[in-house]
């Protein structure tokens, strides 16, 4: 396992660390057991960082991270975030006395006395404009709940408007060769100024597996089924805000980064740690398979300039204008 400092704290993350959306809820039917295994199977791996939400699964991933990591708090580090569990558009939800409610909330579900890294879960921008979170955050770090705080952006905009407040140590964004919107303005203005940042839906909610068809059918609780359009939540961190069959199709034009290379997902997170802005990539999984699946990117040879450039015009031709939601 190779490890990136995150910006300038001292944190040091496997470049490969994991999400857990995935095995909390709204991707389909995930057990107990698979969820446990897959956290250990990381960890043996060398994986060091976890990301998890208030919401994930009502709480689930925070459960499942307290049983999986006990005895290792020290050693395993873990970003949470806030917000979604109220009406994000609503200045309560970020008042001092709500912000405590939910660090006390997922600080006991998580069985620990300090959350390394807490992020604002995809605010609206006017309320990071509008609102002293910041100011809640820094008295939480001062006192020793936090370790560390950053936020969760949908656009480029949030990412810079963030960047502005001296207290951010990381930015979370999504960012997969179909969404390269960031690396115009976004990464270049993070990596100057030290802040971390984590790459979200890196496979494009597994679209860059190459493992669906047009005719692949989501679950009801999916929500690669229930928010394929944007339905529930911003599109984008749906299939990256592309359309299904769309996304579909331009993966299989993508399919040639595979070669020479393990499979076109370890490709696909490779291309992610090739862009060295970046501090890790956290894919989600349901089962230690796809944990091993997708740690194989660390071992995947990395692009040639050449090689970059035809994916960055693959992208200006023939992704960009098809990507819905503001990003």
């Amino acid at each position: 396992m190779k490890f990136r400092r995150l910006g300038n704290t001292e944190l040091e993350l496997s470049e490969i660390s994991f999400g857990t959306w995935g095995i909390g809820g709204d991707w389909g039917q995930s057990t107990t057991e698979d969820a446990l295994l897959g956290l250990h199977r990381a960890m043996e791996l060398g994986v060091n960082f976890f990301d998890t939400a208030d919401v994930y699964g009502n709480g689930r991933s925070e459960e499942l991270l307290r049983e999986a990591t006990k005895g290792k708090e020290d050693q395993i580090y873990i970003a949470s975030k806030f917000c979604r569990a109220g009406d994000i558009s609503d200045p309560l939800t970020y008042s001092e006395e709500a912000v405590r409610a939910y660090c006390e909330d997922s600080l006991k579900r998580l069985g620990r006395e300090r959350i390394d890294l807490y992020q604002i879960h995809c605010p609206p921008l006017e309320i990071l404009k509008n609102t002293n979170v910041f100011d809640v955050l820094d008295k939480l770090k001062q006192e020793g709940k936090i370790r560390h705080y950053g936020v969760s952006v949908e656009t480029v905009e949030e990412g810079l408007f963030c960047l502005t407040n001296p207290g951010v140590k990381a930015l979370q964004v999504i960012f997969n060769v179909f969404r390269q919107k960031a690396l115009e303005e976004l990464l270049p203005a993070a990596k100057e100024q030290g802040v971390g940042l984590l790459a979200r839906v890196p496979l494009a909610s597994g679209l860059l597996t190459g493992k669906f068809t047009t005719e692949t059918q989501f679950a009801n609780d999916d929500h690669r089924q229930f928010n394929a359009n944007g339905e529930q939540f911003n599109v984008g961190e749906t299939f990256a805000g592309l359309e299904f069959a769309k996304g579909v199709a331009l993966t299989e034009e993508l399919s040639w980064i595979a070669e020479g290379r393990e499979s076109l997902s370890s490709a696909a997170l490779r291309w992610i740690l090739d862009q060295d802005a970046i501090t890790c990539a956290i894919p989600g999984f349901k089962n230690a398979k796809q944990v091993e699946q997708n740690l194989q990117a660390i071992h995947t040879k990395p692009f040639t300039e050449k090689e970059l450039q035809r994916i960055r015009s693959f992208y200006e031709s023939s992704v960009k204008r098809y990507i819905r939601g503001a990003y």
